[in-house]
């Protein structure tokens, strides 16, 4: 087996794997690694905006309160403060590196960002770049990586496992196939960073890209690192319904602007539901939108944007609007078809403030992570200033480290690597996983549906360790079991309802169970 050294290694090209890469690279050689080409990541796909306290009528107090509010109590108030007050530093980063951001003229002729405001949110803060803003930092990042000599970007490297020790203390890097060759390669550093994402795959609708299958977390798992509150899975309220087109999101901004839900008939129903309507957080307008489907026993209710001007959807929300009349939609003239579908994971690997999870020279930041900034329910347009703010400060906690990278034990591994094979069982595992967690591991959870769910799941991946190791895909659909039953039990440990997580077995939110659900391999290391 080869083996690749590097100071630090990167797994993952989203905006955290990024920052991290261009804050270390002054301090050592970089391999950052990714599974399919270097955009393919949640980040890129992100429409709203960055969230970060910019204006003059706005306050860290209150994009705290904001966060805390949308977290259902479960915010972690050390992080939150992290992540409010030292947002607008990376936010200015990103302009500094040529970030094109949507801006407006003042009376006396000077430009100013243009803030945008989402659901929870009691002020204009959004920074955004129409409605691709994800893509747009993902862009500036790239340009900038590119232009770094120490940097290294080695697409279409699937990562198997990371390389720990015997009792799992301690991580020198990772174990790669080469999805093009075969090659199964060792890359040995003296700081990792998982920086891999999250796991929309392992649901039948999500607005995730493909490469989002929980890899991160499963690996991580499997390492000793501890995994919390997996239980949390955001349901983005309003993706595009369509029999001929996969789950689209249609951006919250659109809501922000004064998009309405409806049903069919032209009614609204989200008033009797909070008193901030369309704007309410995301778990009560997701879990409204499947009240209200079942009870009129419907496919799908609509957001309504006809009555807003024509010109500034075009221009404002050119990817919706695109891709909604792309299936014969004019969202100016009709509504949009919406359903909730996944869309974003708020546990993950457990971290502190700085990335590190607990197990020597690992570091997490991003999606793939629990630093306890969302708590029980994201808050719209964080998750790219998390990304950028924990991932600058794991850079700033790792390049300390001193290590000689030749004096760190790497255990050479033996697997004979075959991308031809074809993994037909895999497959029909994966999709059978995605079915059972998308009907009873959704917005609405039952004790009953989740012990079923996890009795099935058990079956899949029993099933899968028997197929042989030869294959990337094999070692992805077992991260996807190891995934689905890491929610399954963070969601069966949660004796009430609270943010994202709602079971009808326990439906109040109950004071004695506001705590953190922890798992580690082999034990559930208990409530906390």
């Amino acid at each position: 087996m080869k083996v690749v050294d590097s100071d630090f290694l990167v797994i993952g090209s989203g905006l955290a794997g990024l920052t991290y890469a261009l804050n270390v690279a002054s301090f050592g050689s970089v391999s950052l690694l990714t599974k399919k080409n270097r955009t393919d990541a949640n980040s890129s796909w992100a429409q709203g905006g960055i969230a970060g306290v910019l204006s003059e009528d706005d306050s860290f107090d209150l994009h705290v309160q904001d966060t805390l509010i949308s977290g259902a109590g479960l915010c972690n108030e050390a992080a939150v403060d992290v992540l409010v007050k030292e947002g607008p530093e990376r936010i200015r980063d990103l302009i500094k590196m040529g970030a094109s951001f949507n801006t407006e003229s003042r009376s006396d002729g000077s430009k100013v960002l243009s803030l945008g405001r989402e659901g929870g949110h009691s002020r204009n803060r959004i920074v955004h770049t129409a409605d691709y803003t994800g893509w747009e930092c993902e862009r500036t990042l790239l340009e900038a990586v590119r232009s770094t000599p120490n940097i290294k970007v080695l697409e279409h490297y699937f990562v198997t496992d990371l390389a720990v020790s015997a009792a799992h203390t301690s991580c020198s890097g990772a174990y790669a196939i080469h999805v093009e060759s075969g090659e199964l390669v060792g890359f040995r550093a003296k700081a990792t960073l998982l920086a891999t994402g999250g796991c929309g795959q392992i649901y039948q609708h999500t607005t995730n890209p493909l490469v989002a299958t929980g890899d991160g977390v499963a690996m991580a798992w499997r390492a000793g690192a501890v995994i919390s509150n997996m239980e949390f899975i955001q349901f983005h309220p309003t993706t595009l319904y369509h029999p001929d087109a996969r789950a689209f999101l249609i951006t919250e901004a659109l809501r922000g602007e004064g998009g309405i839900l409806k049903h069919k008939d032209g009614s609204p129903f989200m008033a009797k539901y909070h008193k901030l309507a369309e704007l309410a957080p995301r778990d009560i307008v997701a879990r409204a939108i499947v009240r209200e489907m079942q009870l009129r026993n419907a496919p799908c209710v609509f957001l309504d944007v006809t009555h807003l001007d024509p010109e500034m959807l075009k221009s404002h929300f050119p990817t919706v609007y695109d891709r909604c009349l792309s299936v014969g939609i004019d969202i100016t003239k009709q509504p949009i078809p919406i359903v909730p579908a996944q869309h974003y994971q708020c546990g993950g690997v457990q971290t502190d403030l700085n990335g590190f999870t607990g197990v020597k020279r690992l570091y997490a930041a991003g999606e793939v992570t629990c630093t306890g900034v969302h708590g029980a329910n994201r808050l719209a347009s964080n998750s790219l200033l998390e990304a950028m703010v924990f991932g600058y400060r794991a850079a700033i906690q790792s390049r300390e480290d001193r290590t000689d990278i030749r004096a760190l034990p790497f255990m050479e591994q033996n697997l004979q690597s075959d991308v031809r094979q074809n993994s037909v069982d895999g497959a029909a595992c994966v999709q059978s996983i995605k079915s059972i967690m998308q009907n009873h591991v959704g917005i609405l959870r039952s004790t009953a549906e989740l012990t079923e769910a996890r009795i099935k799941i058990c079956e899949s991946r029993e099933f899968l360790c028997t197929l042989p190791r030869t294959n990337p895909d094999i070692f992805e659909a077992c991260n996807i079991a190891d995934v689905a039953l890491l929610i399954i039990d963070s969601a069966l440990l949660r004796h009430e309802s609270r943010g994202l997580h709602y079971t009808s077995d326990y439906p109040e939110t109950v004071e004695s169970e506001k705590h953190d659900t922890l798992l580690k391999i082999d034990a559930v290391v208990g409530l906390e």
